[in-house]
């Protein structure tokens, strides 16, 4: 703990995206609009799996939990963000920035879990679609779902409390337009080696097993379309997971560049623009990839609208 004699920090100022006063409020206009776009897309895909009845199979179970979770991503970010651009003083309360940091960690991680069930569902799907129904029941795909809630929520509240232990009694500016994890550590008076330990091990296992499960799913996908003989098999069976394996393209393209970046070009500049992008870019582009790529999703909407306008006569 800090010595008496040192203030504790009760609040923090968060410095934005950026810290040129020219750029504040074309900056909340854009933001607006990725997150006004990002919560239309996402409530869409919502609506769209639960109430239409060629929708309810697990992949489109998955898929509606993916959108709960980008929805819940961005509105932990996107709401403080906003603010922020249209007054002069930045702050966030002490307990506000643990709470923010909590929401961030319990969705990260949840988006992470939730895009590897994708992938095995995908790749039962493919690879052994007479066994899909048995493998991938209802009972399964709310289990998964649940333990993927269950993981990130305690992620969430140990790594926060790992950081937020720690004594804050110097600077009491972060240099991120969120409480993010490695900002908040930089201004600690405290060791800061065991939190950081437990963030590395945390953030290192649940990239590193998720990617596996995804790359080696995916790559027996490809393989059995590879065996199948027909164009058409092979064409329908690859339409079932291009939307799915573009998001994990741009989702953990964006995570391996922050991680395996040198540490000699690391800088906290370059994680506002990655942090920006997986915190509120991916949620607002995920609803355009799995609709626009996507027929079922397509026809789905298109019998929506049609049923809202006969009801609306």
């Amino acid at each position: 703990m800090a010595p008496g004699n040192i203030t504790q920090v009760t609040e923090f100022i968060l410095t934005g995206v950026s810290d040129r006063q020219e750029l504040q409020i074309p900056l909340f206009f854009v933001f607006l609009l990725i997150y006004g776009l990002t919560v239309a897309g996402n409530l869409g895909i919502i609506t769209l799996t639960s109430v239409d009845s060629q929708l309810q199979t697990p992949m489109y179970f998955f898929l509606r939990h993916l959108a709960i979770i980008n929805l819940g991503d961005s509105t932990v970010i996107a709401p403080k963000m906003l603010i922020n651009f249209l007054v002069k003083k930045k702050t966030t309360s002490y307990y506000e920035c643990a709470t923010q940091l909590g929401g961030f960690l319990f969705f990260i991680v949840a988006e992470v879990l939730t895009l590897a069930v994708m992938a095995y569902d995908r790749y039962v799907a493919i690879c052994n679609p007479l066994l899909y129904m048995v493998v991938v029941s209802p009972q399964i795909c709310l289990l998964l779902v649940s333990l993927t809630y269950l993981y990130g929520f305690s992620t969430g509240i140990v790594v926060s409390y790992c950081i937020f232990s720690l004594s804050y009694c110097s600077s009491n500016v972060i240099n991120h337009f969120f409480c993010d994890i490695v900002p908040l550590l930089t201004l600690s008076c405290s060791d800061t080696y065991l939190p950081e330990t437990i963030v590395f091990i945390s953030a290192a296992t649940n990239l590193v097993l998720s990617l596996i499960i995804v790359v080696v799913s995916y790559f027996n996908i490809v393989l059995s379309i590879l065996r199948m003989r027909s164009s058409e098999g092979r064409k329908k069976a690859f339409s079932t997971c291009a939307s799915h394996m573009m998001a994990v393209t741009v989702f953990y393209g964006t995570l391996l560049f922050m991680y395996l970046q040198p540490q000699t070009n690391y800088s906290l500049d370059t994680d506002k623009i990655a942090s920006v992008f997986y915190t509120l870019v991916i949620p607002m582009l995920n609803p355009m990839i799995y609709s626009l790529r996507n027929k079922d999703v397509k026809a789905a909407l298109q019998r929506f609208l049609t049923n809202s306008c006969y009801s609306f006569k």
